[in-house]
C-alpha cells in the first residue's frame, strides 16, 4: 500500500511539477476520507535549492529519506548533457533494489537512464526530449507518444500536466477509480484523458524559398485540400514529372508528397474542430480525407485521440447561451503502454 512519499528535487527542478506531487501527495485529504500519505521533499543534502523559475525552497531532508520511501518521485532535470550526482543515482538504485516505486516527470527520466534502472524498460518523457534521451541512452526504450508509461516498478510521465495524468493513474492503481476520480475533482482536473502526446505537437511547416515553383503548388494544394489530389496533378503544377517532383519534394520538404498531404489534411481537420461547429461529416470533406471513418482513423494513429475528443479538448471557449449546461471537462486522453483498467 501506498503510504510513504518522497519528492526529489535539485538545483534547475521544475517548480510545476514539484507543484503537482504535493499538491497529489503533500496535501492532506483524510477529512474527506480520501489517503494521506508521509510526505517529504529531498535533496542530496538539506538546504536552499533554486527552482527552474527562480523560486528557492528550503530542504530538510538528505537522500537518506529515500529508505524508507514507497514512491519515490523524480522531478525534470533542467540539464540533460550533466549526469547528476553519484549517491543520489545510487540512492534511486538502491529504492528500486528494495521494491520501491519511482516516477519520473518529464526530463527527470534523465537522472532514471543515468542511474540505469530504466535499462531495458520502456519509458515516457516530453516530446521534445524524447529524441535526444533515446539517442543519449540506447538501452532505454523511449516511447514519445504516449502521455505515461507503467513499467512496473518504474512509472514514467510526459511533459508538465502529464504529471497529473501519472498521480491519477497512479492512485487509480493503489486506491480504485473512486479515490482518484474524488482527487480529480478537488484539482479540477478530468480524472482520464484520451490520446497522447503527438495531439499537442504543433504541425511543421516546410521552409521552401518563396520565389520557388515548387513553394506555389505547395501554397496551391493546402488553399484545395478538399479535392483530390494526386501526386501526378502537383507534379504537373510543378513543370516536372512525377518522379522528378517527388525528389525535388523530398529534398525540400524531408518528406513524400503523399505523406505531406496527408499530414496537412489532418492539420486542416484539427483547425476546423477547433473552430468551427462543423459535424465530423464536413470537417472530413473540407479537409480531404473523405468519410468519417477516415478521419476517424487518421486521428487515431496520428494523434492518439479521436475527432470528437479532439474537439472537446481544443476548443477555444466561447461563450454559452444563458441557462446552458457545460459539456463536461475536457477529454484528452492518455495512451499508456499498459492498459489503466
Amino acid at each position: 500500500m501506498l503510504k510513504n512519499v518522497v519528492a526529489l528535487v535539485y538545483d534547475g527542478v521544475g517548480s510545476f511539477g514539484l507543484g503537482v506531487i504535493c499538491e497529489v501527495f503533500g496535501y492532506d485529504r483524510s477529512a474527506d476520507g480520501l489517503p494521506s500519505y508521509a510526505f517529504a521533499v529531498a535533496g542530496v543534502a538539506p538546504g536552499r535549492v533554486r527552482t527552474d523559475t527562480g523560486l528557492q525552497i528550503v530542504v530538510e531532508h538528505g537522500l537518506e529519506r529515500l529508505a524508507d520511501a514507497d514512491l519515490v518521485c523524480v522531478l525534470s532535470w533542467d540539464r540533460p548533457d550533466l549526469l547528476p550526482p553519484e549517491p543520489l543515482l545510487q540512492a534511486l538504485r538502491d529504492a528500486v533494489a528494495r521494491g520501491a516505486q519511482v516516477m519520473s516527470h518529464c526530463s527527470g527520466a534523465y537522472v532514471l537512464a543515468a542511474a540505469g534502472v530504466l535499462d531495458g524498460r520502456t519509458v515516457a518523457t516530453h516530446w521534445m526530449h524524447a529524441a535526444d534521451l533515446a539517442a543519449r541512452y540506447p538501452a532505454v526504450k523511449v516511447n514519445p507518444d504516449v502521455l505515461y508509461v507503467d513499467d512496473d516498478p518504474i512509472l514514467s510521465s510526459a511533459g508538465t500536466a502529464a504529471g497529473i495524468d501519472t498521480c491519477l493513474y497512479l492512485l487509480r492503481r493503489e486506491h480504485g477509480a473512486e479515490v482518484a476520480n474524488a482527487v480529480a475533482r478537488r484539482m479540477v482536473v478530468p480524472p482520464h484523458r484520451e490520446g497522447g502526446q503527438a495531439q499537442y505537437v504543433a504541425a511543421s511547416v516546410p521552409a521552401v524559398d518563396d520565389t520557388s515553383r515548387l513553394r506555389q503548388v505547395l501554397v496551391w494544394a493546402q488553399e484545395n485540400l478538399a479535392s483530390d489530389l494526386s501526386v501526378d496533378e502537383l507534379a504537373a503544377r510543378a513543370l516536372m514529372s512525377p518522379r522528378s517532383f517527388a525528389r525535388h519534394f523530398r529534398g525540400a520538404t524531408g518528406s513524400t508528397p503523399h505523406a505531406w498531404l496527408l499530414g496537412q489534411r489532418i492539420s486542416h481537420a484539427q483547425l476546423l474542430l477547433e473552430t468551427t461547429d462543423l459535424s465530423v461529416e464536413e470537417v472530413a470533406q473540407r479537409s480531404g480525407l473523405g468519410a468519417p471513418t477516415t478521419l476517424r482513423h487518421h486521428f487515431a494513429q496520428r494523434l492518439g485521440t479521436s475527432p470528437q475528443a479532439y474537439r472537446r479538448t481544443f476548443r477555444g471557449a466561447t461563450p454559452e447561451p444563458a441557462g446552458t449546461r457545460p459539456a463536461g471537462p475536457p477529454a484528452v486522453g492518455q495512451s499508456p503502454a499498459r492498459s489503466a483498467s
